[in-house]
């Protein structure tokens, strides 16, 4: 069974991030029911930020954030399967771009806050 399925809505937090201020914002004035998680806080596991990209529909590296330090310091220039990116975000979470909002099996990166409008 997938962790995702038949559950509330869970939003990838970062408090410092404006983008994901906004989206926690407009699941409250939604007054949608969600758990937060801070993924800074509380690291993503292997099969939780693979399931997360599945749901996205999209490469691990489609949701690297390649302006952090991070990136540039350990990253840049490489080419990495899939799973080496996924492990990168495990070991690097400042990597993952924010927020992402899972619902019913579907999940949405906030950039613009219309994608996560979509999926509620």
């Amino acid at each position: 069974m997938d962790t995702f399925e038949n559950m509330a809505i869970k939003i990838y937090h970062n408090s410092r991030c404006s983008k994901s201020r906004c989206a926690l914002d407009l699941l409250k004035d939604r007054n949608e029911e969600f758990e937060i998680v801070e993924y800074l806080k509380d690291n993503l596991s292997f099969s939780e930020i693979e399931e997360i990209v599945n749901m996205l529909g999209v490469s691990p590296l489609e949701i690297i954030r390649k302006g952090e330090a991070d990136f540039k310091e350990n990253f840049k220039g490489k080419e990495l399967s899939d799973k080496e990116w996924i492990k990168a975000m495990v070991d690097y979470p400042k990597l993952i771009e924010r927020p992402i909002v899972v619902k019913d099996g579907k999940a949405a990166i906030g950039r613009p806050i219309e994608k996560v409008i979509a999926i509620l």
